[in-house]
């Protein structure tokens, strides 16, 4: 009884000294870790956060390796990462002695490697990511970006369109890591990043598959998370991203109440990397931007379900994602009516 007593005391004062490690993170700006010559793939980087994911990473001198279900956008990526290279080059020359402006770096030369793949389907994962170990080597950090919205309303949402958001965005989870994750576990060393969304810590209406996808897709997270602390694998770091509605027009089309708007407008693409960017490189386990969705998840936790309606209702969010999902229709109904005549 003792030994419980006395480690039930050791874990109140951990808990305490994680929040004091936590707080001292927001006073002070932890050091963010090198990612020179290290392997990083990217899903989903043929445009919209993808895309910026690789041209930051890029710019810290990181080998590339682009997966996307589209050939050409992800080409176009690729010749955007390149001319980053080049001028990293131009400006930064590495010596001879390894250094660039003074700080020593791995002898590499920075590439990026571009693959066709489809997230959705297992067997490509799997084919691509053995491409991947024989063209490039062993991958150090895994950044699940790949993501898909259907547009509408659950009763006239074909059942297709709602297995691929859920395969998409939930499943290929499971096959990504499961490529690259043993690699990581026998070195003890890599990174795997979950681009997620605030709707996968609360949901509104219209956006049933969506929200599904991404509250499984934070699940498995925060499962495999706990299952690389249990296996002591202290070198392989996890960082979930749980961004606000993001100006990339996928969403294009939701609105709140128009007071609120200009309190909470969609986040910039480049302003959602730039904070993703920091969190992975300090090895943040889970980011929430804007900040304010940090205490929205709080408040949904425990308060009870017609206290959170009343607050949607009031914020106008309840209903926020209709006029995207009217957009959405119209545009399939014109694309039809083209293919008409």
């Amino acid at each position: 009884m003792m030994v419980i007593i006395a480690e039930f005391f050791v874990v109140i004062l951990k808990v305490l000294w994680a929040f004091v490690t936590a707080g001292a993170k927001w006073v002070v700006r932890p050091k963010e870790k090198s990612v020179a010559g290290q392997v990083c793939v990217i899903t989903g980087a043929g445009s919209g956060l993808g895309r910026l994911f690789a041209k930051e990473f890029a710019r810290r001198r990181a080998v590339l390796v682009l997966w996307d279900i589209n050939s050409q956008s992800n080409e176009e990526t690729a010749e955007m990462v390149r001319e980053i290279y080049r001028k990293l080059e131009s400006e930064n020359p590495i010596s001879k002695d390894g250094a660039v402006g003074g700080v020593e770096v791995p002898h590499f030369q920075p590439q990026v490697y571009t693959y066709v793949c489809d997230v959705g389907k297992r067997e490509c994962v799997y084919s691509t990511a053995e491409k991947v170990r024989r063209d490039v080597g062993t991958v150090d950090m895994l950044i699940n970006n790949a993501g898909v919205v259907s547009g509408h309303h659950l009763l006239e949402c074909p059942d297709e369109l709602i297995e691929r958001t859920m395969v998409v965005n939930c499943h290929a989870l499971f096959w990504t890591t499961k490529a690259f994750l043993p690699k990581m576990l026998e070195m003890n060393h890599g990174h795997i990043v979950t681009v997620a969304s605030s709707l996968g810590l609360f949901s509104t209406a219209g956006v049933e598959d969506y929200c599904a996808s991404k509250f499984g897709a934070i699940g498995f997270h925060e499962s495999l998370s706990h299952e690389i602390k249990a296996s002591d694998k202290d070198g392989i770091k996890m960082t979930l991203v749980c961004p606000y509605l993001v100006d990339t027009g996928m969403f294009r089309g939701c609105r709140i109440r128009k007071e609120f708007e200009p309190f909470l407008p969609p986040l910039r693409p480049e302003f959602c990397v730039t904070q993703c960017m920091r969190a992975i490189l300090t090895n943040q386990a889970m980011l929430c931007t804007p900040r304010i969705i940090y205490m929205v998840n709080f408040m949904k936790s425990i308060l009870p379900f017609e206290a959170i309606v009343c607050m949607y209702r009031f914020l106008g969010a309840d209903k926020c994602m209709y006029p995207f999902l009217a957009q959405r229709k119209e545009l399939m109904n014109n694309n039809e009516a083209k293919e008409d005549i």
